[in-house]
């Protein structure tokens, strides 16, 4: 019950913030790795996570959010058809286009940005394999978005964490009350991004996520803690883990 009640407020904050703002909110999903570390050739965004393939939740959250008014999703080559195919299938209404990837994450992230509605305000980048993510999660990070122009899901760090040389030995001791860990979405103002990424790739900057491009033209970004289920599929073990997330949260939707 108490689940179900939060799911209530999620729903109506998200209404809330759509009515008084009125922006138009691009989202932008990743599916074009390779899915090495996960060990399939078929890529992990068509592997199942209680079944139903990783790709097709990530998307499912986004098409749910009052807040998202389209979704690009940017998967490999060979794999348009077959996303195009789920999707049709999933009854999803937001997406406007699947196309094909670039040589990294960079650079799928841009082609996605570059096939967004030009008039949007706002955009969201998210990593397909993080398929645990819920429209509440959208919501909470696009809320501090709109008030501080960008803004990230996160998890503060609870381990005790070292900096280390090249050789692995232990150079310092963080202070873990300020450290983070960044996960997707994260969300900027269209023009923020768009500058970010142009410039990152007018000056040969590579990055692995999207706030490192934008942090280094000057750009605070707020991050929003959404808690440590927001999980992202990399390894095999980490099906098993999401399925138990998954297991744990029906058990509260029921309680």
């Amino acid at each position: 019950m108490a689940y179900i009640k939060r799911g209530i407020l999620a729903v109506l904050k998200e209404l809330i913030i759509k009515q008084k703002s009125r922006k138009f909110h691009s989202a932008v999903i990743l599916a074009a790795g390779n899915g090495v570390r996960f060990g399939d050739e078929n890529g992990k965004h068509f592997v199942l996570v209680d079944g139903i393939p990783v790709v097709v939740r990530s998307v499912r959250a986004f098409e749910e959010s009052p807040l998202i008014d389209e979704i690009i999703v940017v998967t490999r080559e060979d794999d348009i058809g077959a996303c195009e195919q789920l999707f049709r299938e999933s009854g999803f209404t937001k997406i406007k286009c699947v196309i094909a990837g670039g040589a990294d994450r960079q650079a799928s992230a841009k082609l996605g940005f570059d096939a967004i509605n030009p008039h949007a305000d706002f955009v969201s980048i998210h990593d397909a394999a993080r398929c645990l993510v819920t429209p509440a999660i959208i919501a909470d990070v696009a809320a501090e978005a709109y008030t501080h122009g960008a803004a990230v899901a996160a998890e503060r760090a609870v381990d005790t964490i070292k900096r280390a040389d090249e050789k692995g030995f232990i150079t310092e001791t963080l202070d873990r009350n300020i450290v983070w860990l960044a996960k997707t979405p994260q969300t900027f103002m269209a023009d923020m991004y768009r500058a970010a990424v142009y410039t990152a790739e007018k000056d040969g900057i590579r990055a692995t996520d999207d706030c490192a491009i934008v942090e280094r033209l000057g750009f605070k970004i707020k991050l929003v803690d959404c808690g440590w289920t927001n999980i992202k599929i990399t390894y095999p073990d980490d099906r098993v883990r999401a399925e138990h997330i998954l297991r744990q949260r029906a058990e509260e939707e029921e309680a």
